[in-house]
């Protein structure tokens, strides 16, 4: 196998052949040429709005707050997405306050959900998109559902936000690690961990570029086609996101993408909207991950800027709820974002 290790010099991108860690030569391409197979065939068509585009999300719900499928279902609405959903909880706001009230569904019930919806036909999603579970069964359920979801429509994109956790907290019992692994992440196309998640489903460390690479190919290897690791810390005031992608012939690419970091401050629900505007942005550009990068990116960082900028006119309101996301207020910004930077292949590996 080769491997490209890829950096921009002006029009020009210098390439190392690779195999394994051994330097074998070096060479100039031209940029155009550079993402061949990868991006030239799902990217010349620019952006289309999606046509009969039909989601089923199955995650958390607050009464008040943006978490979970507060966060997924009206962007991807706005952005034209006929949206089904399934509150794995229902609680009165996400449990950052601390005191929180509300009901936690179960196995069975989402089973009950999901067999009227199947006894009915209405059971024909071009997309299946799952967050927060908080149990074993229930976890287990949602592998039994996409099965079925994907038996309907063999043609169904799963993406799976694997929630664990982050910066080494975890949210749910640790025990879910295993079954995202043999059960979950098998039957996704795309899975979008943080490094925290990322590092406890594949079994390793992360503190470079190099070791998010070779992570993400250890869940290439459970059978993900497109890994999204959400955010990397990059030296100085930058946040590096990563989307490796590899292809059933074995070819891969891993593109980077450089965006701002808001220090200081943490946006409960970011995640869970970085995941839905993922799946709208890969659908309406037709599977070009460049193109769907920059503009996540774009969404998220102006959002999150919003958000932040929101949160200082009321110093002194509770922080926990200064910093809900000002999702309604950026509706402009959903629908038509500006992308202001650009995503940079910095692997190309062939069979």
């Amino acid at each position: 196998m080769q491997c490209w290790i890829v950096s921009t010099l002006r029009q020009l991108r210098y390439v190392t052949v690779r195999t394994l860690d051994r330097k074998i030569s070096t060479k100039y391409i031209m940029s155009s040429n550079l993402d061949s197979g990868f991006v030239s065939e799902n990217c010349d068509n620019g952006v289309t709005i999606a046509d009969s585009v039909r989601v089923l999300s199955i995650q958390s719900h607050v009464v008040s707050g943006y978490v979970g499928n507060k966060c997924a279902v009206f962007p991807l609405q706005v952005l034209g997405f006929d949206v089904d959903f399934i509150n794995s909880v229902q609680f009165s706001n996400h449990t950052g306050y601390g005191l929180f009230k509300g009901q936690v569904l179960n196995d069975r019930d989402l089973g009950d959900l999901f067999s009227g919806i199947q006894a009915n036909g209405l059971v024909n999603y071009t997309h299946l998109l799952t967050g927060y579970v908080g149990s074993e069964s229930f976890l287990k359920k949602i592998a039994d559902v996409v099965r079925e979801v994907k038996k309907a429509t063999s043609e169904t994109i799963y993406l799976c936000d694997p929630v664990l956790g982050d910066a080494g907290e975890f949210y749910v019992p640790e025990s879910l690690i295993g079954i995202y692994q043999k059960e979950v992440l098998p039957l996704a196309d795309i899975a979008t961990p943080n490094t925290f998640e990322l590092e406890l489903l594949s079994g390793r460390k992360i503190s470079s570029e190099k070791d998010a690479i070779e992570a993400m190919e250890v869940l290439h290897g459970m059978g993900v086609h497109i890994v999204v690791l959400t955010s990397l810390d990059a030296e100085g005031p930058q946040l590096a996101t990563y989307v490796s992608q590899r292809k059933q012939s074995g070819d891969r690419c891993v593109w980077r993408l450089l965006g701002e970091k808001l220090s200081g401050v943490f946006f409960t629900g970011s995640g869970d909207l970085f995941s839905a505007i993922f799946l709208a942005w890969y659908a309406k550009t037709k599977g070009c991950i460049p193109k769907t990068m920059e503009r996540v990116a774009a969404t998220m960082e102006t959002i999150l800027s919003r958000t932040l900028a929101k949160s200082k006119e009321s110093p002194t309101e509770p922080k926990v709820k200064a910093t809900e996301l000002q999702l309604i207020q950026s509706m402009d910004v959903i629908l038509n974002p500006i992308p202001m930077v650009k995503s940079t292949a910095v692997l190309l590996s062939f069979n």
